[in-house]
């Protein structure tokens, strides 16, 4: 199948490409995540040479087929656009070739870069992982140290290697995480910490004096894919547990629990030290805007925004007036 390149002819010469010393880099993205990385290297002194990001897919509530992020930004910046459903189709390639890449950058792209690919930029490829690494090697880095209650993350510049995440370190950013926040203002931070640490990475290699440091695969940690189906609340575990998880897996796919039959989306809780002999998943106050839920470990969650599936997100106290929830009433997986 012929590979389609989607572009809009260049009126003007940016100054990047007047600009002595440049590299041409080819970037590989596709989720918001990415933007800022590319971003910041079409304003660079750099020249990106063409996008390669993922097809266009349904996205969003009504499931309409869009644009992703990157292809957006890659097009108002009157960039070529490759989007192949699979990087090995003949002419992804070639088509890569004809861009002439002295690097690679790849940011969030979604799917393993296949070695005939890493060989053509003379300087290879690197990546903007968001984790201290070899801490959360795979897709959803960010959710997964929110999960785990981790009190720090960060961002790593690698060398994109065969085996996933597993590349040579050129350098890391931290950050900490806020016993509270939410997966989706941490992962926004480290696109830009990414962004301005991959600069550093890019000026290094450009003058040849980066340095690359080896990981520690024994202290590798693995972060898999999101899935809806571990949304669903254990109300036995301690209360730390179960905030972890409602705040890892926002926005996307959720905590939620069960009550009366329906389904209830969490979306915002903290933790309440209050003793409790309650079963777990028991309400133990409902007034006000006070939703207070019985867990393991004689620890509470208090729920302070939630959701009924197919309704609009409500604060506990919007919830608590329109529906009859009494104390003894139980959150359960069914």
């Amino acid at each position: 199948m012929a590979v389609s390149v989607e572009s809009h002819p260049r009126t003007f010469a940016p100054p990047h490409l007047r600009t002595s010393g440049g590299l041409r880099i080819v970037f590989f993205g596709t989720p918001e995540f990415a933007v800022p990385s590319l971003q910041r290297l079409i304003s660079s002194r750099h020249y990106v040479v063409g996008v390669v990001t993922q097809p266009d897919r349904p996205r969003g509530r009504g499931q309409r087929v869009s644009d992703s992020p990157v292809k957006t930004t890659a097009l108002s910046g009157e960039l070529p656009v490759l989007q192949p459903d699979r990087l090995r189709e003949p002419g992804v390639a070639d088509t890569i070739r004809t861009w002439a890449p002295d690097l690679g950058v790849v940011v969030a792209y979604g799917k393993l870069i296949p070695e005939s690919l890493l060989a053509i930029p003379r300087l290879g490829m690197i990546n903007v992982h968001g984790s201290l690494l070899p801490k959360y090697r795979g897709a959803a880095p960010v959710h997964r140290a929110v999960i785990d209650g981790a009190a720090e993350t960060g961002v790593t510049i690698i060398r994109v290697a065969a085996l996933l995440d597993s590349g040579n370190m050129f350098a890391k950013a931290k950050r900490p995480i806020g016993p509270d926040e939410t997966s989706d203002v941490v992962e926004r931070d480290l696109a830009e910490l990414g962004a301005s640490l991959l600069m550093t990475v890019v000026e290094d290699l450009a003058a040849g004096r980066a340095a690359e440091e080896p990981q520690d695969d024994m202290l590798s940690t693995y972060a898999a894919r999101l899935t809806k189906d571990e949304g669903l609340v254990d109300w036995a575990l301690p209360a730390a547990y179960i905030h972890n998880r409602v705040r890892g897996l926002y926005p996307w796919p959720h905590a939620y629990t069960y009550l009366a039959g329906d389904r209830v989306i969490i979306l915002r809780t903290r933790v309440d030290s209050a003793p409790t002999t309650e079963p777990p998943g028991t309400v133990v106050e409902a007034s006000n805007d006070r939703l207070r839920v019985a867990t393991g470990h004689s620890g509470l969650i208090a729920i302070e925004d939630l959701q009924l599936e197919g309704r609009r997100a409500m604060s506990s106290r919007e919830f608590l007036a329109g529906h009859s929830i009494r104390p003894g009433a139980r959150f359960g997986s069914q």
